[in-house]
């Protein structure tokens, strides 16, 4: 039976549920590499709902679909009704009872709790504005589990902490695993208050969490989320990544990115021993491929 409809928020999951997801990931990671095949979507219809641009994210949630041998339908908000002034309650109500889940990524935060309460299928949020993106975090979690440890990890936060909807969500997350979380970001974007009081963490310089972590995990400033654009261009290129930079780090440091970059990380870094992100980028699909089995799993049950 499954452990939950839907997945709206990393907090609605206990560590039990996040070890259940990694370890179901790593059953589906040949199927998701092509060594073999396995049909037990097959007949089911996921709609992704994107009224925020995406590339990763919702080719990941089609590649899993469609490697477990179910149909995908892709929406836009140019697409939706909702140009013609339908509402996302109406939106919802009607596109759940075409297909067996729902994938959304909108703009607005809590619009993907939202959407479930007027769903009648599971509803997967694929990140809402600057609150959450839960699948981002499993995916994270995942990388961080193969390609360096979990309980007990050093890793270091750098950027855009403030409106990281994927930095909001993996805090939360790596306390559960005991993590030790360093924070390097200008002033303007520092965690939200909320979750400062939640987090242990320690704010440092990027010298020197090189030195001293397992994982640094980089993030773009965001421009889009800026209410102001001059406030935007005080922080813009606040750090850059560099080979310079990685002289003093640990042998067996990995430096993961959520992706799309910008100049965040120098393009030189990318052959280095220690970038994983395109890998990471990678195991979103056997990691989503465990969520939509085990929602599509809950229709059933």
């Amino acid at each position: 039976m499954s452990r939950f409809k839907h997945l709206i928020s990393i907090d609605d999951l206990t560590k039990e549920d996040i070890d259940y997801l990694l370890s179901k990931a790593d059953s589906f990671l040949p199927i998701a590499e092509e060594k073999r095949k396995l049909k037990i979507l097959e007949g089911k219809i996921l709609a992704n709902l994107f009224f925020e641009p995406s590339t990763r994210t919702r080719m990941s949630f089609e590649t899993a679909m469609r490697r477990l041998g179910g149909d995908v339908i892709n929406m836009t908000s140019q697409e939706a009704s909702i140009v013609k002034g339908e509402t996302l309650a109406d939106t919802i109500r009607v596109v759940s009872k075409y297909v067996d889940v729902i994938v959304i990524r909108h703009s607005l935060e809590g619009a993907a709790r939202f959407a479930a309460e007027n769903s009648d299928v599971p509803i997967i949020n694929a990140g809402d504005g600057a609150g959450q993106h839960p699948t981002q975090t499993l995916l994270d979690l995942y990388t961080l589990k193969r390609e360096s440890k979990l309980d007990g990890v050093k890793i270091a936060l750098v950027g855009d902490l403030k409106y990281s909807r994927t930095v909001h969500s993996l805090v939360k997350a790596l306390m559960l695993y005991k993590a030790k979380i360093y924070l390097v970001c200008p002033d303007s974007l520092m965690l939200p208050e909320e979750l400062l009081e939640e987090v242990r963490a320690e704010r440092v310089e990027i010298e020197d969490a090189i030195s001293e972590v397992d994982a640094l995990y980089v993030t773009r400033i965001q421009k889009e989320r800026f209410p102001d654009e001059e406030e935007y261009k005080k922080v813009a290129g606040s750090y850059t990544i560099t080979s310079s930079l990685l002289e003093n780090a640990k042998e067996d440091l990995i430096i993961m990115h959520p992706l799309p970059r910008v100049d965040e990380i120098a393009v030189e870094v990318d052959n280095s021993k220690h970038a994983i992100y395109f890998k990471q980028a990678f195991y979103g699909v056997p990691v989503r491929m465990a969520i939509l089995s085990e929602v599509i799993e809950w229709k059933r049950d």
